[in-house]
C-alpha cells in the first residue's frame, strides 16, 4: 500500500473523495489515501504542501496560483470544480449595513494571508471600484473565528462560500449583504513537486479514481439528501448549490492560469506573470 496524504476543506465539494474512500476505491489500486480536513482553508493548505505535511490538496485556484508564483514547489495536476465559487459577503446580523457599498471603509475578516477570503476581498474591492491599497485585514483563522469577530463587535465583514455560511445567515448569526463569484473555475487538485517526481504512476491512479466518482456524482440516487444530511444543510439549499456546481476532469487551461495571474498582478498580489509550466503538471 502506498500512503498518500491529502488535504481539503470540510465542505460539500469534497464528498466524492469521501465516497471513494468509503468504497475502498483507492485501496483497490494499492493506495492508502489519508484525508485531513483543513477548516482554515487555502492559506493553511498551501503552507502544508510547502512544508511537506501533505502530498496533495484540493485548493482554491487563485490561492495556489499565488502561492506557486511566490515559490511554493507544487503543481496543479488537474481541475476539480470547473464552475465558479459563490462567495457570500457577511456582516453581523445586527449591523445596520445592508449592501456591499456600505462596506467600503470597513476592515475585512480573513482566515489568513493568501487565503481565498483574503484574495477575493481584493477581487470584490476591484469590482466595486474601491482603492484596494486601503484594504485592512483582521486574521480570524476559520469560520468559528469569524463568528467570534463579527458577533463580538469588530465591525468587519467576512467572505466565505455562500452555502457553507447559509445556516449562519438563517439562524441570525450573520447577515449576507451580497455575493461575489470567482471569475474562474474555483477548485483544483494540487500536488507537491517532490510527490509528483517520485509517484507519477500513483498520482495517475488517484486522478482516475476521483474522475470516475466526480463524473457520475450528480447521478447518484438521492445524492442531494446525502449531502443535506452530512453537511447539515437544508435540502433546497443543496439542490440550489448542485444546480450551480460542476466537477471537472481536465487539466486547468493555460488561459485560466493567465487570467488569474493577470488579475493577481493587477492587484499587486504577485510580482510577475510567469510561464504556464511554472503552474501546470503536464
Amino acid at each position: 500500500m502506498k500512503t498518500v496524504k491529502i488535504i481539503g476543506v470540510p465542505e460539500h465539494f469534497n464528498l466524492p473523495w469521501h465516497l471513494a474512500m468509503e468504497d475502498g476505491a483507492f485501496e483497490d489500486r494499492g493506495i492508502q489515501l489519508e484525508w485531513t480536513d483543513v477548516p482554515e482553508g487555502t492559506g493553511k493548505m498551501t503552507q502544508m504542501l510547502q512544508d511537506g505535511e501533505a502530498d496533495m490538496g484540493i485548493i482554491l485556484t487563485e490561492g495556489i496560483i499565488k502561492s506557486i508564483s511566490q515559490g511554493n514547489s507544487s503543481k496543479i495536476v488537474q481541475g476539480f470544480i470547473s464552475s465558479p465559487l459563490l462567495w457570500g459577503i457577511h456582516v453581523d446580523a445586527n449591523s445596520s449595513r445592508t449592501s456591499i457599498s456600505d462596506l467600503r471603509d470597513d476592515k475585512v475578516a480573513i482566515s489568513r494571508m493568501g487565503s481565498g477570503s483574503h484574495l477575493m476581498a481584493y477581487v470584490n474591492a476591484q469590482n466595486q471600484g474601491w482603492d484596494t491599497e486601503k484594504l485592512e485585514f483582521e486574521i480570524i483563522n476559520n469560520l468559528d473565528g469569524a463568528i467570534e469577530s463579527l458577533t463580538g463587535g469588530s465591525g468587519a465583514y467576512f467572505m466565505w462560500e455562500h452555502f457553507t455560511t447559509k445556516p449562519l445567515v438563517d439562524n441570525g448569526t450573520f447577515k449576507r449583504v451580497g455575493d461575489c463569484p470567482t471569475p474562474w473555475p474555483c477548485f483544483v487538485i494540487t500536488a507537491s513537486d517532490s510527490f509528483i517526481q517520485d509517484n507519477e504512476g500513483v498520482l495517475k491512479h488517484v486522478l482516475e479514481v476521483i474522475n470516475t466518482y466526480t463524473s457520475e456524482f450528480k447521478q447518484i440516487p438521492s445524492i442531494d439528501r446525502t449531502l443535506s444530511n452530512r453537511y447539515e444543510q437544508k435540502l433546497e439549499d443543496i439542490k440550489a448549490w448542485l444546480s450551480k456546481t460542476t466537477w471537472g476532469q481536465e487539466q486547468l487551461s493555460s488561459a485560466t492560469v493567465n487570467e488569474v495571474q493577470s488579475r493577481l498582478h493587477d492587484l499587486n498580489l504577485v510580482d510577475e506573470v510567469k510561464s504556464i509550466e511554472t503552474f501546470l503538471w503536464k
